[in-house]
């Protein structure tokens, strides 16, 4: 192995996706260069003033927004939110939420409920069959018939 290892890099929108920011929004010589891993790493470890205000007030990406808003992705399409959102605009919504925020917030809070049931099912299937082997191993073996 070489001692002299490159770093890994990694496009701007990539690097914008990991820090959870709107590439639009971050400094020019962020957009238009490379980040390596360490450099993501210093970013997360230490954010820069730039950083700590767009996580802070915004605008923030549609994952983010959505996260925010306690909808998926796809509810913000359909409740036409397209843009990044700042904060402010978020805490807007919340505070007077409008017909298509309740309704996807009723979907995705039944989406969790049935996630949460499928999974409690399939662990209930895993200890049954845990329990079936654990069962199947502790039953003595009955001496077989001689061949004669």
């Amino acid at each position: 192995m070489s001692s002299n290892r490159t770093d890994q890099t990694m496009k701007p929108a990539t690097a914008a996706k990991k820090l959870g920011v709107y590439l639009p929004a971050t400094p020019a010589a962020f957009q238009e260069g490379v980040v390596t891993r360490s450099e993501l790493n210093a970013l997360q470890a230490d954010p820069p003033e730039w950083l700590r205000t767009l996580r802070g007030e915004g605008p923030h990406p549609r994952p983010v927004v959505a996260a925010k808003l306690g909808v998926s992705i796809a509810g913000l399409a359909r409740g036409g939110v397209t843009e990044a959102l700042t904060t402010a605009e978020i805490e807007a919504l919340k505070a007077d939420p409008p017909e298509w925020l309740q309704q996807e917030r009723a979907t995705q809070a039944e989406v969790r409920k049935e996630a949460a049931r499928v999974k409690e099912q399939q662990e209930q299937k895993e200890r049954k069959a845990q329990q079936q082997e654990q069962q199947k191993d502790r039953r003595p073996q009955r001496p077989g018939r001689r061949a004669g």
